[in-house]
């Protein structure tokens, strides 16, 4: 499978639009009459005020210190850019915030100080403790970053978290745990070598030795050798106290017989030959970024019984930090923690163990397109798996409760499993698991409307996204000046671009259309004219015959034209049974809406085939259908003609026997709203809908745009369902991500 190429330009516009930066500030609480505004200011806001200062434990219950992370750097160590400045490091810093939110719900905010003294650093962290419920230290070089964190520790009653040194530790113990479990060897008995006398390399060193490893039993060593008692050159307190009472003086002599290697250093710093010189069954952790220091390819070659990792996401065995930080500040939070401690660490590093153990979820395996078993190439879980929120945090905060780090204990651990299963956002899990079938898939996407610029910036996505290859239709000189204004000059290469001058088929393609359309009034110039003229019908015969595996279309002209051209090629109407599906996704919940493309004024036959669709479309997108036929009544009252065939269409469905949930007919907040439903104890539905059937397409229209424009709601489709090709048609109002999203549905022939 290609791997996925990310351009400058994609980057920048990716942090440049639709506004600038990764995220923004709403709020939580009603901002729109005076009495609200009373309330959230003055005078107000006095009463809480007055209750934190009498007693500051109630800050946790009054403002949102509980769930609020400060992401702090001075940019003096930028990912492997080395020192960019404080303003330098703010997109990597606005990255971890989002980070934070995600994949725990942990609000964040990110705060660069412009000082490389640690002192004045300290001062501003610890001045800012009040704000925070923990405060994350990122990107901070050695040694000012064990100085920095140690003090903050001791001078904050917060957790204080350095995640290059502890988040990397944590996950690395993670996958140790499994690899020596694997190999039938005991933590306490392995020889370990360290690579990289670094905060990552140091802080790893720390959490084995807390959990088992023995001091003498493991070596570190940095660019001038082993580390050892009596070494005076190029050494440090930090450093000292990991020195080993070893006659070992250089890597390659360390390495002889060790069981286990961990690398935090540089690529190529392990040669063949020293993997050889090791233990049976040994284990490598090559986590240097963005090269390891040896690739499983290299390991593997002179030892099979190897277990490798290594922090790149392209290999089995990822160490991630992000199935660490988000999880240990959530459980902390939680409990109002003090501090994370080692105890923290080493539950989140067994929990995190333990879970690459259990059988892996089918969601998992779909969007990785492979089924993954605890074994050699399956020892730390995915960033992705859905168990991470509801099994890590508990386990963090039962550790810090044992610890007598939890100001707040969780009485009822049950009840908040369940709390943190609702946190995870199901629409993140759909579009990342559709993407990856697409990746799988590899299809080859037709790209009608080559003159528009957002088109040619979804297709040249799609290609460098490594999803498939992009068949764009259109002149390749407009092509290629278009592509040229947009800054994307060199990608005329990479794109095949198709015409009705440059293509074989032409003949082929006429005497397929006119055998469809030579009795519905068109003549063979007809024919020539929409074959070899108009690029929707030109890009629909290409898939037609097989020229590629998926059509988008519709950015440049309005859907209902765009349809009529696909019908002269497919039977893409209601009389074939054809559905558009729209997907509204908005915090956190997505439900489709239908029919929003296709069925004018549809009876209960159609509304029950529009169900039947509609349910396919969710069951492709990884939901259980849930459909309700929505209208202004609920059960038959009021009572009114228009309502009726939606009261009908049910026992139509009844009829067919089919395997989903459906009710009907209902309002929508009946529909929606799990309180709302205990009124009707009697419905069939076992939970909120995801699939509202509409009387119409113009209450289709209504409902979706309205939801759009003033909810904010992520609108994708409508999706073309029905259909014996996959097409999907875009909206002219599309953005290139909006029209790439399309694509990437097409590919998984979602409908």
């Amino acid at each position: 499978m290609p791997k996925a190429k990310i351009t400058r330009e994609e980057a920048l516009a990716y942090h440049l639009e639709p506004t600038p930066g990764k995220f923004e500030i709403t709020p939580s609480v009603p901002m729109t009459t005076q009495r609200d505004l009373s309330l959230a200011y003055s005078p107000g806001v006095a009463v809480p005020c007055e209750e934190i200062a009498a007693n500051p434990e109630l800050a946790y219950d009054y403002t949102n210190k509980g769930n609020l992370v400060a992401v702090i750097s001075n940019g003096t160590a930028v990912l492997g850019l080395g020192n960019l400045g404080a303003l330098g490091s703010k997109p990597v810093m606005e990255g971890k915030a989002v980070l934070f939110k995600r994949f725990a719900d942990v609000n964040s905010i990110d705060i660069e100080l412009d000082t490389e003294d640690p002192e004045a650093f300290c001062n501003a962290v610890r001045l800012m403790g009040p704000t925070f419920g923990g405060i994350n230290l990122e990107d901070i070089k050695a040694p000012e970053c064990f100085i920095i964190e140690q003090r903050l520790k001791e001078e904050m009653d917060i957790p204080v978290f350095h995640d290059d040194q502890h988040g990397t530790a944590v996950i690395c113990a993670a996958g140790l745990i499994n690899a020596l479990h694997l190999s039938g060897k005991k933590i306490e008995d392995c020889r370990i070598v360290l690579n990289g006398a670094g905060a990552a390399g140091i802080a790893c060193l720390e959490l084995v030795k807390s959990m088992g490893a023995q001091q003498d039993n493991c070596i570190m060593c940095d660019t001038k050798g082993v580390i050892y008692q009596g070494r005076t050159e190029g050494m440090n307190q930090w450093k000292s106290a990991h020195a080993a009472r070893t006659d070992l003086r250089t890597l390659e002599e360390a390495m002889k017989g060790a069981d286990v290697f961990l690398g935090v250093s540089a690529k190529g710093a392990v040669t063949q030959e020293m993997v050889s010189s090791m233990a049976e069954n040994p284990v490598i952790f090559a986590m240097a970024n963005p090269d390891p220091e040896i690739t499983p390819e290299e390991a593997h070659e002179v030892r099979a019984d190897a277990i490798v990792a290594t922090g790149r996401s392209d290999y089995p065995n990822q160490v991630n930090n992000v199935l660490g930080f988000p999880y240990l500040f959530r459980g902390a939070l939680d409990i109002h923690a003090r501090a994370i401690n080692d105890e923290m660490k080493i539950a989140c590093a067994e929990a995190l163990a333990e879970l690459a153990r259990e059988d892996v979820p089918d969601e998992v395996a779909l969007a990785y397109g492979k089924n993954l078993t605890f074994g050699r190439d399956y020892i730390i879980p995915t960033p992705f798996d859905p168990r991470l929120i509801h099994r890590i945090p508990p386990a963090v905060a039962r550790a810090g409760m044992d610890t007598g780090a939890a100001r707040r204990p969780i009485v009822d651990m049950e009840a908040y499993e369940l709390s943190l299963k609702s946190r995870l956002d199901p629409t993140a899990s759909i579009l990342r698991g559709i993407n990856a079938r697409a990746r799988a898939n590899q299809a080859r996407m037709i790209f009608a409307e080559g003159d528009d610029p957002r088109v040619l910036r979804a297709a040249v996505m799609y290609q460098r996204n490594g999803l498939g290859k992009a068949l764009v239709v259109g002149r390749e000189d407009d092509v290629k000046a278009k592509l040229q204004a947009a800054g994307m000059a060199d990608a005329a290469r990479e794109l095949e671009i198709i015409n009705a001058a440059n293509t074989r088929h032409l003949e082929t393609y006429k005497d397929f259309l006119y055998s469809r359309l030579q009795r519905k009034g068109h003549d063979e110039k007809d024919i020539h004219r929409l074959a070899a003229r108009d690029r929707h019908v030109f890009a629909a015969l290409m898939l037609a015959h097989g020229h590629g595996d998926g059509l988008i279309t519709g950015a440049t002209r309005k859907s209902a034209h765009v349809l009529e051209r696909m019908n002269y090629v497919f039977d893409a109407d209601a009389e074939h049974g054809a559905v558009g599906v729209t997907a509204l996704l908005h915090k956190g919940r997505i439900v489709l809406i239908s029919d929003t493309l296709v069925q004018e004024w549809p009876d209960e036959h159609d509304l029950a085939t529009i169900a039947e669709r509609s349910a396919d479309v969710a069951r492709h997108l990884g939901l259980e259908p849930r459909v309700a036929f929505v209208s202004f009544s609920t059960f038959g009252y009021p009572v009114s003609e228009r309502a009726t065939k939606m009261h009908l269409a049910p026992k139509v469905l009844d009829a067919r026997g089919v395997s989903f949930e459906y009710e009907g007919e209902m309002t929508v907040d009946v529909a929606l709203n799990a309180q709302a439903q205990k009124a009707y104890p009697f419905s069939r539905l076992t939970g909120p809908a995801n699939i509202l059937v509409v009387p119409a397409r113009h209450s289709a229209s209504i409902s979706t745009k309205l939801m759009q424009e003033m909810a904010g709601a992520t609108v994708i489709g409508p999706i073309l369902a029905g259909v014996d090709k996959s097409i999907q048609i875009c909206s002219s109002v599309s953005t290139a991500n909006d029209i790439l999203n399309m694509a990437v549905l097409a590919a998984c022939k979602v409908g």
